[in-house]
């Protein structure tokens, strides 16, 4: 554990260091930002604090499962910071789902206009080898940004405890990067929050990049976090410039540290959904150590038809709001859930790797006002299950349906009509040699239960995990991502070697 220890003193250390240069600049002042932000380690907010893992169920007992897809990813990048200035993390941050979805893999388009296909893949279980898993595959049209006017409101905490060229800097590198992409008929408006909330810009056109970006570079971090203000004045200037059929867009930036006004989830959430109904999505990065609030920025997220990255580096920046801009700024499938009925004289039991905050009722599988997830243009989604076969099975295995609205503006259909897909799986869908994707996400599942310290890890070992990357190091040179990810492995070896 020295390590760890060592970590978060050189963490601390950079951070004084970085407050006595702000102290010793001309013009400004600094106290009133030191004496809003706390320094506490176990200050950190998620959602699994309150939620069990999803247990094995008996397929005899109960065939189907029900839950909420999504795309969000900032588990992920919250998981590779602790664990590159660490070597651990918290296991109540790790969201499997969220590890295996922060990649993309090669899966059939969706074909015949629609925005969504459905596939799937069975192999074995690396970490069980009683059990095979069965992977449902999601992947989304693809849109280009350009084809759509956008009203874009940037929502940004200025808070004292958005300090530093990890949080409130950060942030300002990545909407820059965002500008890149906007033109003249796009509306670009900026709205700030600290002790109270001000409109820093008002409807400027997305070709005014100069502009745009002056008043991103000169904002600064002082005071408390009145969430609640900024996010209201974010959906009165985007309802100001509503473009119909266009792609209308709050983006929230913060730590999650909300500290005045609606601080609770309940009630944060409550206002979300508010807003969400007037075909406004919501979309949130989080930044910072040691204070995050995943629990809120989640909550915000989810009930606000949006999706949530966190950003630990420029290099997370550019894959949001570059390499998968269009995903992050097109929503074309919205409210998606998915039903997975297994048959019960072929399988004996099952366990959704995962999703364990998205399961749902049949009820609100069946109720099309259920409030679910929303996929952007060009991603993939998966969800796996860790299934237990009868002796000699043959026959089908499973068959999952995919629902999901269009949304506003996409479709002369009403967008609270369903669209579905359907996708069955027998025993003759086995894949003794599973491609590289499977391979690759077998690993993420292995490496995300260790890191949960699952009671269902079985034999789950990340010296297998390492041993199974390196085999397919071809694949991971492909994508900058993927080879990172055998490197975070490596980090979290000396902590997680061992454990079984």
């Amino acid at each position: 554990m020295k390590k760890s220890v060592v970590a978060v003193l050189s963490v601390v250390l950079t951070m004084c260091i970085l407050l006595f240069a702000a102290c010793s600049g001309s013009g400004n002042s600094f106290e009133s930002d030191w004496n809003n932000f706390t320094l506490n380690l176990n200050s950190e907010e998620y959602v699994f604090e309150s939620v069990e893992e999803t247990p094995f169920v008996s397929a005899e007992q109960e065939s189907a499962s029900y839950f909420s897809l999504d795309r969000n990813t900032a588990n992920y990048s919250i998981m590779r910071r602790q664990i590159f200035e660490s070597g651990s993390v918290n296991k109540n941050s790790v969201r499997i789902e969220e590890y295996v979805n922060y990649f993309n893999y090669d899966y059939e388009r969706p074909s015949d206009g629609n925005a969504l296909a459905l596939g799937s893949k069975l192999f074995d279980c690396p970490w069980n080898e009683k059990h095979k898993l069965l992977a449902f595959t999601v992947s989304a049209k693809e849109l280009q940004l350009q084809d759509t006017s956008n009203n874009i409101v940037l929502l940004i905490d200025t808070s004292g405890s958005m300090y530093g060229n990890d949080r409130l800097g950060l942030i300002q590198q990545a909407f820059v990067m965002l500008l890149d992409n906007m033109n003249g008929n796009d509306t670009v408006s900026i709205v700030t929050y600290a002790g109270d909330s001000r409109v820093a810009l008002d409807g400027a056109k997305g070709n005014e990049t100069l502009l745009i970006a002056n008043v991103l570079e000169d904002l600064v971090a002082n005071g408390s976090t009145n969430g609640e203000g900024g996010i209201n004045k974010a959906y009165d200037l985007a309802e100001k410039y509503f473009i119909e059929g266009g792609n209308n867009r709050v983006i929230l930036a913060t730590d999650g540290d909300f500290n005045v006004g609606t601080s609770s989830t309940s009630g944060l959430e409550k206002l979300i959904r508010q807003k969400a109904q007037n075909g406004i999505y919501l979309s949130v990065l989080g930044v910072g150590m040691f204070n995050t609030n995943d629990k809120i920025m989640s909550t915000l997220a989810n009930n606000g038809n949006g999706n949530y990255a966190y950003l630990d580096s420029v290099e997370e920046a550019k894959k949001v709001f570059v390499k998968e801009l269009n995903g992050t700024m097109e929503t074309v499938a919205k409210d998606a859930k998915a039903a997975v009925i297994f048959d019960e004289n072929t399988v004996s039991r099952y366990r959704l790797l995962g999703y364990d905050t998205k399961m749902l009722t049949e009820e609100q599988f069946e109720n099309v006002d259920t409030d679910a997830g929303e996929i952007g243009a060009g991603h993939t989604v998966t969800a796996v299950y860790e299934v237990e076969l009868k002796d000699d099975a043959a026959g089908i295995v499973a068959t999952a349906e995919l629902r999901y609205k269009l949304p506003d503006g996409d479709s002369d259909t009403s967008n609270d009509i369903s669209q579905k897909v359907t996708k069955t799986v027998s025993t003759d869908d086995y894949m003794a040699s599973p491609d590289e994707d499977c391979k690759f996400i077998s690993c993420v599942l292995e490496f995300g239960l260790i890191l949960r310290q699952s009671a269902y890890r079985a034999n789950a070992d990340l010296h297998n995990v390492e041993l199974r990357l390196t085999e397919i190091d071809d694949y991971l040179q492909n994508d900058v991502f993927k080879a990172q990810f055998l490197e975070i492995v490596r980090a979290a070896m000396p902590i997680y070697g061992e454990m079984k």
